[in-house]
């Protein structure tokens, strides 16, 4: 097999970056890690990236080097080409499932993203209420014996939601949003998800810090007392 090194392209808060770094990391890939400033891209950055955003998956190897970007081609491809844990089932119609639901937790991301960023409290409250409402369609998918989406084999869809359940823990430390009330294996499969080696280790330490930080820049209503539900 052709000897391949990775780099991953990052920003410290991108959770589609952290779904490619927990890839590698479930693969036992070593890979090194550049962090850029979105907010002033450098011009090689922009050079290989069509659509100017992270992650962007470096390649060397003996042919020289290759550039994918998008998380889901970037996960794909190393799915493909990468022995170690299966990440994907192997029945294609369970396969394909899993793959409407990583769609699913990039729509729950950009609920998120209004969620986090709003100044304006009904915004707030609407989006607190469709994320409920999705996590409500989520339990009724997940498998009875877990820990994990599809029932003991971590998956890519675990990869998916494991950003997503990051945001909260950081959400959580301001107020009880109520997004998971009432819900059981939801709470659960976060549980485990925090858990996993390749989910702790995808971002860095800071990481609550520097959330917290982009909530203050954004004057996000939720630290200001945002949180009452609907």
């Amino acid at each position: 097999m052709t000897e391949r090194t990775f780099t991953l392209v990052s920003h410290h808060l991108c959770p589609y970056v952290q779904r490619a770094a927990i890839a590698l990391e479930e693969k036992g890939v070593g890979f090194e890690r550049i962090y850029i400033d979105l907010s002033a891209k450098p011009d090689w950055f922009l050079g290989v990236s069509p659509l100017g955003k992270v992650p962007l998956l470096r390649i060397d190897d003996s042919n020289g080097r290759q550039v994918l970007f998008e998380s889901a081609a970037i996960c794909e491809f190393l799915e493909e080409v990468l022995p170690g844990p299966r990440m994907h089932p192997t029945d294609p119609f369970v396969r394909a499932r899993h793959r409407g639901w990583m769609e699913f937790g990039s729509n729950l991301l950009a609920d998120i993203w209004v969620f986090e960023t709003t100044i304006d409290t009904q915004t707030f409250a609407a989006k607190r209420q469709a994320l409920a409402s999705k996590f409500v369609q989520i339990e009724a998918e997940l498998h009875d014996g877990g820990p994990f989406f599809g029932g003991v084999d971590f998956s890519l869809v675990d990869a998916v939601f494991a950003p997503i359940f990051r945001y909260f823990d950081v959400f959580d430390t301001i107020a009880d949003h109520g997004v998971f009330d009432g819900l059981m294996r939801v709470p659960a499969w976060r549980r485990s998800l925090a858990a996993r080696a390749s989910v702790r280790s995808a971002v860095t330490a800071d990481y609550p810090e520097r959330l917290m930080d982009f909530l203050r820049k954004h004057n996000a209503i939720m630290l200001k007392g945002g949180s009452i539900a609907a």
